[in-house]
């Protein structure tokens, strides 16, 4: 059976003593985490059983418990993994930027309220209840409180699966659970939707869907704009305020890219099509833009949209395809004329070669559509040489 695997996210309401012993807890073995990194980073970082062989007696002198002081060995040494994969893939800059250097030529640190990983021998949840018993430095606690919705909690007592990450955010306490939810069956398509992704047009579908970022790209003007005149005043008041407005545009965004990911898998379901996407890994390293476009770039959540559309799907066993998206804006859906001057700015397409006059993101989610479907009968084709 294949899986899809989603996080559910839970608020704890502990007692104040309550509190103290999870922010207590957290602490101590984020503080031995950065201890376990610097062994780790002066050993050059061994294998997670030699690393073990250094750190594990200490761990346990410090109080943490055996499951706990392995998630912690565990936890270090998943972010050196991460780290190496970051090099190999380029994305901290090439062998001798300074970016590259610095992380290379330190341990990595833990915050001290860096999410620490539980299993159900740490944690054990009463759905009835909406409470949990879980493991801290002062001993086990148990009847905590947890809220979430409806559907989350349902989410939780028939997918939960693995480890859950204790996480504090400004001193709330939330229990992020790992869902192995099952993929429904994929359908045959009937043709294929394509979708356009965009700054100005967040998303743009060849049926006639728009999402359009004006709301989205002012909100997020008006956002950078306070937290730069708060800045500025650098008075108690302003910093509070600061802290307060911490990750609300994040979550604004977020839960802007769930409805229209749902709105489209939710389209292509009805209508028995499947969802054809670009694929813009890299697009932030290849695309050089001036400098008063470069906040607009680096705020495009394309990749999470991307996500979130890719899981909903797979939950509702629509098929989906990523197509190279060269070209996709200069080629003419029609005729297939390619021209950089069909496209004539940015809401405007006429083509050089037909004279076809359409929306320039509704022309390149037709071309996408296109191409996802000879993608998909390409995959159905057989590679193997008839026999004789």
């Amino acid at each position: 059976m294949i899986v899809v695997k989603i996080v559910t996210q839970v608020k704890l309401m502990p007692e104040a003593e309550h509190a103290a012993a999870l922010s207590a807890t957290l602490r101590t073995v984020n503080d031995l985490a950065c201890w376990v990194s610097e062994v780790a980073f002066a050993h050059g970082v061994p294998r997670e059983y030699e690393l073990r062989k250094h750190t594990y007696p200490r761990l346990k002198a410090e109080g943490l418990g055996a499951q706990a002081a392995q998630h912690t060995i565990k936890k270090v040494r998943d972010a050196y993994t991460t780290l190496r994969a970051n090099i190999r893939a380029g994305n901290l800059g090439k062998p001798k930027s300074k970016r590259r250097r610095k992380a290379e030529s330190k341990p990595i640190t833990f915050r001290p309220d860096a999410a620490q990983p539980y299993d159900d021998r740490c944690l054990s949840w009463q759905y009835d209840q909406r409470t949990v018993s879980i493991w801290t430095t002062a001993g086990r606690i148990k009847g905590v409180r947890f809220v979430c919705s409806t559907d989350a909690l349902k989410v939780l007592q028939q997918y939960r699966k693995g480890e859950s990450d204790l996480i504090e955010r400004d001193g709330v306490f939330y229990l992020i659970a790992t869902c192995e939810v099952p993929e429904a069956e994929t359908y045959e398509p009937d043709g294929f939707i394509g979708v356009d992704l965009g700054i100005v047009n967040i998303a743009t579908t060849s049926t006639g869907y728009q999402a359009a970022g004006r709301a989205l790209n002012r909100y997020r003007k008006r956002q950078l704009a306070l937290r730069a005149k708060l800045q500025k005043k650098r008075t108690k008041s302003a910093r509070r305020r600061l802290k307060e407005r911490s990750r609300r545009e994040a979550r604004h965004v977020k839960n802007t890219n769930h409805i229209i990911a749902k709105t489209i898998v939710t389209e292509a379901e009805r209508t028995s099509a499947g969802i054809s996407l670009e694929e813009l890994k890299g697009i932030r390293q290849r695309v050089r833009l001036r400098k008063p476009q470069r906040v607009a770039l680096h705020s495009w959540s394309f990749a999470q949209l991307g996500d979130f559309i890719v899981y909903k799907a797979k939950r509702a066993g629509v098929p989906l395809v990523f197509v190279d998206p060269a070209y996709t804006s200069q080629s003419c859906a029609e005729c297939g004329h390619v021209d950089k001057r069909n496209r004539v700015h940015q809401g405007l397409f006429i083509c050089r070669g037909c004279g076809v006059v359409a929306h320039a993101d509704r022309n390149a989610s037709h071309n996408i559509a296109q191409r996802g479907e000879s993608v998909w009968n390409a995959g159905r084709e057989s590679r193997v040489p008839a026999t004789r």
